[in-house]
């Protein structure tokens, strides 16, 4: 029977990770699919902001508690996960904590320090639960957010109480089958909440804790083998992704908006016919972006790294007047436009003409006119997205592309184009005010 479960395990975490790395694999090429963007300098001062914001979460503690119930979660799904390669050899040998014997008192604290994290997630779970589904914080209950991304999340939060509930079991029957000297089990040493949840085993034989030990071992490798393979159709994806979004990240002035060198030529000439004109090695196949392809692939980087928290639509002062736009609902529309294209892709073997677009079919002309630049957004944002890159680039092809526009835009343009103001009157009358003082 052991070696049937050996051979079981193998073959189940084997499938496991190659699905999961599938999936990776399609993810990244959807990614590519955007335009090339050069984001590879000063290396050291990337690598400082990636510790900085996606390690070391430091945006998120501009709310403290909420900070901190992340932070748990967040921390023990990283160092909990470090016992995977325990698991995964005890699994396939057929040993049982391989690494005790050679660790000593190192293991007894890591151990403790997984259960402790463990314990701490457990409460920041049921905290996170309570305000989703009972308390409603208000960016939880957006309509953005109505349907699958409400119920993906609260399954992340149920698998999560799951997965710590499985360890805390698992070395609390662990820790009284040691004190039982039940054969195979090692002794670790007094586990920091171990010596604790084993009390609810006292009255248990040695069998039924074998079973309910190998039970809970099951439940959690099977769980974090299942989440694997969840990750990359959930907003959780941001786990991992935050990494390279937060290394790759924009360091321009906040709120720079970037022009595109082709019109930049154009309006040189205009003002001054005799202005050096810089030539356009590659000029771009449209203005702005109607669909996903027409972006960068740091915009769609972005797009899979979004956590759908909700901080840049709280923060969005159109949204909070009652405007349609939310820059998080902009992030998932262009993820799941990125979905779509990249199944399309799958299908033929290259991008193809499915007759929809981001924009029209996914954004509205309403949604992207309501932005007011102001960059709240791109400032409230954890992982270090962007949405007003992307609206930017959307209104430059409503505007430039299709002339859609309301009247009131095509005056001030009329007037930025004769009078270098947004106002109608003649450049020289300008500084007239002066003179009235």
């Amino acid at each position: 029977m052991e070696i049937v479960l050996q051979v079981l395990f193998a073959v189940v975490f084997g499938v496991s990770f190659y699905l999961a790395g599938r999936k990776f694999v399609a993810i990244r090429r959807n990614i590519l699919l955007g335009r090339k963007e050069s984001l590879t300098d000063q290396p050291a001062r990337r690598w400082k902001h990636m510790v900085l914001f996606a390690l070391g979460q430091k945006k998120m503690f501009r709310k403290p508690l909420p900070a901190v119930l992340h932070l748990f979660i967040y921390v023990s799904f990283v160092i909990v996960n470090l016992e995977l390669i325990e698991i995964a050899i005890d699994g396939v040998t057929g040993n049982h904590r391989t690494f005790a014997p050679y660790l000593g008192g190192f293991y007894t604290f890591v151990i403790s320090l997984i259960e402790t994290l463990s314990a701490l997630a457990l409460v920041a779970t049921l905290v996170f639960l309570w305000r989703r589904n009972v308390l409603k914080v208000k960016r939880f209950t957006q309509p953005e957010l109505k349907g699958w991304p409400f119920k993906d999340a609260n399954f992340i939060l149920g698998m999560e109480l799951i997965l710590v509930t499985a360890i805390l079991t698992m070395n609390g029957a662990d820790y009284r089958l040691q004190q039982l000297g039940a054969a195979h089990y090692v002794d670790t040493g007094t586990l920091l909440v171990g010596q604790f949840t084993s009390q609810l085993f006292m009255h248990m034989g040695t069998a039924s804790l074998e079973h309910v030990e190998r039970i809970a071992w099951w439940v959690h490798i099977l769980g974090i083998l299942f989440f694997l393979n969840y990750i990359p159709y959930s907003k959780h994806l941001h786990i991992i992704l935050a990494f390279p979004n937060a290394y790759y990240t924009r360091f321009a002035v906040a709120g720079k908006m970037e022009n595109m060198p082709v019109i930049a030529n154009e309006v040189k000439s205009m003002l001054d016919p005799s202005a050096a004109i810089t030539e356009i090695p590659d000029p771009p196949k449209t203005f702005g972006a109607k669909d996903v392809t027409d972006l960068t692939w740091k915009h769609l980087l972005d797009a899979y790294a979004c956590t759908e928290c909700g901080r840049c639509t709280a923060a969005c002062p159109a949204n909070i007047t009652g405007k349609q736009l939310s820059p998080r609902k902009i992030m998932m529309d262009t993820r799941d436009r990125l979905e779509e294209v990249g199944r399309n892709f799958d299908k033929h073997g290259a991008i193809t003409d499915d007759g929809k677009s981001l924009f029209g079919d996914y954004i509205t002309a309403e949604e992207i006119r309501a932005c007011t630049t102001c960059n709240a957004c791109v400032e409230e944002c954890p992982v270090g997205i962007q949405p007003l890159s992307i609206i930017l680039e959307l209104r430059r092809y409503a505007v430039m592309e299709q002339s859609n526009a309301p009247n009131e835009w095509n005056m001030m343009f009329n007037n930025m184009e004769n009078n270098q103001a947004p106002w109608q009157f003649n450049p020289g009358d300008r500084v007239n005010w002066k003179n009235e003082i």
